[in-house]
């Protein structure tokens, strides 16, 4: 006699489906049956998924919104003039700099070497830098590296660059 290939399998959830489980070894059925029967069902298991994602989404948009303010509010207190940029470069862009100038400023004036006084004559320099691209590419640079990037950016000797490279 053959061992069987459809189980009916009673679900935590409290549903039951039927599993065809012909494509395991047949000594393996019974145990990957009663693994099934220790999980939701299909659908169940979709459902919270699709509720996983949609707290997750939420609380990302949550946290964009709050770094988003963070970033705006810094901005007006240290008079940083507003990004250059289409749609969501912008944002991002104003998250990125408001990042890496607060880490900068802790790395160089409150761990580093760098006085106040230094500090803002540096902070006047990145005034220039509005373009939202030149920030988004910054953003894994590390804090320290900010003064040799900034005077890269506005250097006169640079070459005429294409913005769409």
């Amino acid at each position: 006699m053959a061992v069987k290939t459809l189980w009916s399998i009673e679900h935590d959830c409290g549903h039951t489906t039927q599993a065809d489980l012909s494509d395991r070894q047949a000594d393996r059925r019974a145990g990957y049956a009663r693994w099934l029967a220790q999980r939701d069902c299909t659908d169940c298991w979709q459902s919270c998924r699709s509720q996983d994602a949609t707290s997750r989404s939420d609380w990302l948009e949550q946290k964009r919104s709050a770094e988003q303010a963070r970033a705006a509010e810094w901005a007006e207190r240290y008079r940083m003039p507003s990004l250059e940029g289409v749609g969501r470069a912008l944002a991002w862009g104003t998250r990125c700099r408001h990042q890496l100038v607060t880490a900068a400023y802790t790395a160089l004036v409150v761990e580093g070497e760098m006085s106040d006084a230094e500090w803002e004559g540096f902070e006047g320099s990145l005034r220039p830098l509005t373009r939202a691209g030149w920030w988004i590419d910054q953003r894994d640079a590390d804090p320290e590296d900010l003064p040799e990037l900034v005077e890269a950016a506005t250097s006169d000797d640079r070459p005429t660059e294409n913005p769409f490279f």
